[in-house]
C-alpha cells in the first residue's frame, strides 16, 4: 500500500501511517527500532532496497531523508515537504516513509524526522554516501544511538579513516569495518589452533579499500606487532599472512568467494569467505546498539603507524580509548615468559573478533 502526500507535514504523515495500518488490518506497531537513511536521489533506491531486506530480521520504521537542493533563490525560499508512505508488501516487514525536502526545510530536517520516530525505540542513522565529517554533531545524527557511515563510498576512502578517528564518538561505526567481521573471526580461530607467538603480519587488498587498512590496524593494535599493507588487484581483501615462531599462517582469498587457510603442519582448508551484500552488513549493525570499543581502538591506531616496529612490552601507556594493554599478572615477574606472551596475543585477537 502506497500513499503519496504533496506539500505535507509530519502530523499528516503520522495520520497516514495510522490510517494505512488500519486499512491493511495491522493496527498494532511491531517495529523494534527506527532506521533513518540520509541519502540523495541517486542512491535512495539501493539504500532502501538494502534496508527492506534487513528489516526481515529487524522489523523497523524506515525514514528515507532525501534533500533536494533548489537552483534558484525563489525555489530556495519556498519550503516544501513531499512524502511517500509505504505499508504492507511495499515495505517488507516494517513501515517506510520517503521524505523529500525542498527549500529552507533542508536545513531543518531534524524537525521533520523527530515527530516520526517510534516512541521508546532505538534510533539508527545511516549515511550510504556523503556522510558528515562529525556524524554525532550532525542534526540528524544527534537523534540516533548508532550512526553508520561507509568510508568506502567517499572520494578518498583511506583518508576518510583519519577523519573518522578524529571525530569518533561512542556509537559511531562504519560498514568498512563490518565487512571484515568474517576475516577477524577466521583469523582468531586460526590463532586458537596454535601455541605460537605472532611476530609480524601482512594484509593484502585493493589500494582504495579502507577495509584493508582497518584489518591491518586491528591486527597491529591487538597483537602489538608490525603489520605491512600490500596492494593487489582485488576484489576487496585478498590475503592475510602472519609470521609466527611455528611457521606462517596464511588466509588467501583470490576470487571473493572461497578462501584457503594454510597453517604450518596442518592440511590446507577451504573456507567460505564471500563478499557480503549491503543488506547483510546493515542487518549485522542493527544486531548491536551499544558502542563498538574494538572498532574505536583499531580506528585510533592510525594508518600512518602501519609497519612500525611494535612497542616493547610495558613501554608506555596505551593510546586510544578502549585499547586493552598487555599487563603482567599479579605475583608474576616483570620479565614475562614467551608462553604467557603467546597466550595474551592469541586471546586478545579472539576477544576482538567476538566483540
Amino acid at each position: 500500500m502506497k500513499t503519496d502526500l504533496t506539500d505535507t507535514t509530519s502530523s499528516k504523515i503520522n495520520k497516514a501511517l495510522v490510517l494505512g495500518r488500519r486499512a491493511i488490518g495491522t493496527p498494532a506497531i511491531g517495529m523494534v527500532l527506527t532506521l533513518v537513511i540520509v541519502t540523495d536521489e541517486e542512491n535512495a533506491y539501493d539504500a532502501l532496497k538494502a534496508a527492506n531486506e534487513a528489516s526481515r530480521e529487524h522489523p523497523s520504521r524506515t525514514l528515507v531523508v532525501i534533500k533536494r537542493p533548489s537552483r534558484s533563490p525563489r525555489d530556495r525560499a519556498n519550503a516544501r515537504l513531499d512524502a511517500e508512505v509505504r505499508l504492507g508488501a511495499d515495505a517488507s516487514t516494517g513501515e517506510t516513509v520517503v521524505l523529500r525536502l525542498y527549500g529552507e526545510v533542508i536545513d531543518h530536517a531534524q524537525s521533520v524526522v523527530l515527530p516520526l520516530l517510534l516512541p521508546d525505540a532505538p534510533v539508527v542513522v545511516w549515511w550510504p554516501v556523503a556522510a558528515p565529517a562529525d556524524p554525532a554533531n550532525d542534526p540528524l545524527g544527534a537523534l540516533g544511538q548508532r550512526r553508520v557511515t561507509d568510508s568506502y563510498a567517499s572520494e578518498h576512502p583511506v583518508r576518510e579513516l583519519a577523519a573518522r578517528a578524529a571525530a569518533y564518538t561512542p556509537g559511531d561505526t562504519d560498514l568498512s569495518w563490518t565487512r571484515i567481521t568474517p576475516w577477524r573471526s577466521m583469523l582468531a580461530a586460526a590463532l586458537d589452533q596454535v601455541t605460537c607467538e605472532v611476530t609480524s603480519a601482512e594484509v593484502e587488498g585493493e589500494g582504495f579499500n579502507p577495509s584493508v587498512e582497518l584489518l591491518a590496524m586491528w591486527l597491529a593494535d591487538r597483537l602489538k606487532i608490525p603489520v605491512k599493507r600490500a596492494t593487489s588487484s582485488g576484489p576487496g581483501l585478498t590475503a592475510v599472512r602472519m609470521e609466527t615462531t611455528c611457521g606462517p599462517i596464511v588466509l588467501h582469498r583470490p576470487d571473493a568467494s572461497l578462501a584457503t587457510l594454510c597453517i604450518e603442519g596442518q592440511p590446507d582448508r577451504a573456507v567460505a569467505l564471500k563478499r557480503r551484500e549491503t543488506s547483510e552488513l546493515i542487518a549485522e549493525e542493527l544486531r548491536r546498539l551499544d558502542p563498538d570499543d574494538t572498532y574505536a581502538s583499531a580506528l585510533r591506531y592510525g594508518v600512518e603507524r602501519l609497519g612500525e616496529t611494535a612497542r616493547s612490552e610495558g613501554g608506555g601507556a596505551p593510546d586510544g580509548a578502549g585499547r586493552q594493554a598487555e599487563e603482567t599478572p599479579a605475583g608474576q615477574p616483570a620479565g614475562e615468559k614467551p608462553a604467557a606472551k603467546k597466550t595474551a596475543a592469541k586471546s586478545s585477537a579472539k576477544k576482538a573478533a567476538t566483540t
